[in-house]
C-alpha cells in the first residue's frame, strides 16, 4: 500500500524541516515548498493527500494559497491544516472561512499535530470513498475498518445487511422510488446503532442494497433486531395502499403470464469473533455470505448468527 502524501508549505526552513522529520517517522511521504507560490505550483503538479499550510509567507500567503485551492475542482477536495505563529480568534476564523478544514497555532506540539493529520486524512478517505447517495463509507473504508479491529484484536460483531426483493421493486416503481427504498434503509441502520449500539460503532454502504456495520458483542443483537423492527414497519409505506393491501407485486413477465412477488424484506447476517478467530476481511465476509444465503431462503425478514467455534 502506498504511503499518504503530505505537502509541507513554510518558508522558515528549520521549521519545515522540523515537520518534515517527525512526518516522515511517522509513516508518510513528505514533499516540501519554501513559499505559497511554489507551494501551489507543488499542489498541482503532484497532489497530496494532506497539505500544511503556513499562513504569512512571500510570493502568497496561505490564505491566498487555500481560496485558490478550493477556486479549482481538481484541487477543491484536497484537505488543508493552517499554521500560524498568530492565535488570535480572528485569524483562526479568517483561515476556516477560506476554506481551510483546520487549524494550528506554531509552536504546536508533535503529537497534536500527528493527531490532526491521522484525523483529517480518515476524514477526506471516507469523504472520498462514500457512497453518493447515502453518504456512507464504502467497501474501501469498510475493509479498513474491519482489518483495524481485527489486528487490534478487538471482539466486534459484524453484521452484513440485505434487502430482499430489492431488484423488483426498482424495477416495478422505478429507479427514484428505489434510491428511496434505500436511503431509509441507510437511515433505519444509522438509527438503530445510533439509539442500541455505541460511539465506536460502524456503518457502510457496501453499495446497491448492502450494507454492513460493525458492532460490540454486547450490542450487536440488540441493534440487528432493531432494523428488523423498523424496516418492517416503515417500508411498507413506499408502496400503493393497493399493493401493501395484497402483500405482493403483481408482476406481467415475458411469456404475459402474471407473477406474485412479495413485498421487500430484510436478511441480516451476524458474525462475531467472540467464540472463533477471525484472521482477515475476507473470511469475514465469506462466513456473512454463508449465512446471508440462508436467512435469503427463508421468505421473511430475518437475523442470522453464526453458530459454530473454532
Amino acid at each position: 500500500m502506498s504511503l499518504e502524501k503530505i505537502l509541507v508549505v513554510e518558508d522558515d526552513s528549520s521549521i519545515r524541516t522540523l515537520l518534515r522529520t517527525h512526518l516522515e517517522r511517522a509513516g508518510y511521504e513528505v514533499a516540501t515548498a519554501e513559499d505559497g507560490l511554489a507551494g501551489l505550483e507543488r499542489v498541482r503538479s503532484n497532489p497530496p493527500d494532506l497539505v500544511l499550510l503556513d499562513v504569512m509567507m512571500p510570493r502568497m500567503d496561505g490564505s491566498e494559497v487555500c481560496r485558490q485551492l478550493r477556486a479549482n475542482f481538481l484541487t477543491s477536495q484536497i484537505p488543508v491544516i493552517m499554521l500560524t505563529a498568530r492565535g488570535q480568534m480572528a485569524d483562526k476564523i479568517a483561515g476556516l472561512n477560506m476554506g481551510a478544514n483546520d487549524y494550528l497555532t506554531k509552536p504546536c506540539p508533535t503529537e497534536e499535530l500527528l493527531a490532526r493529520v491521522r484525523s483529517l486524512l480518515r476524514w477526506s478517505r471516507l469523504q472520498r470513498e462514500a457512497n453518493p447517495l447515502t453518504g456512507l463509507p464504502g467497501n474501501v473504508a469498510i475493509e479498513a475498518e474491519a482489518t483495524r479491529r481485527i489486528e487490534a484484536g478487538e471482539k466486534f460483531a459484524f453484521l452484513y445487511i440485505d434487502i430482499d426483493q430489492f431488484k423488483a421493486f426498482n424495477d416495478y416503481y422505478s429507479y427514484k422510488k428505489g434510491d428511496e427504498a434505500i436511503t431509509l434503509t441507510a437511515s433505519i441502520i444509522l438509527g438503530a446503532v445510533g439509539r442500541l449500539g455505541s460511539e465506536a460503532d460502524f456503518v457502510g454502504h457496501v453499495g446497491g442494497d448492502d450494507f454492513v456495520a460493525f458492532s460490540t458483542p454486547e450490542h450487536a443483537r440488540a441493534v440487528a433486531d432493531e432494523i428488523v423492527r423498523d424496516f418492517s414497519d416503515k417500508t411498507p409505506h413506499l408502496y400503493t395502499p393497493e399493493d401493501r393491501e395484497r402483500g405482493y407485486l403483481e408482476v406481467i413477465n415475458r411469456q404475459g403470464t402474471v407473477s406474485r412477488i412479495p413485498l421487500m424484506t430484510i436478511t441480516i447476517a451476524g458474525v462475531t469473533n467472540v467464540d472463533r478467530t477471525i484472521t482477515h476481511f475476507g473470511q469475514l465476509s465469506d462466513i456473512a455470505a454463508e449465512l446471508k444465503r440462508y436467512g435469503k431462503s427463508q421468505a421473511r425478514s430475518i437475523v442470522v448468527w453464526e453458530r459454530r467455534g473454532d
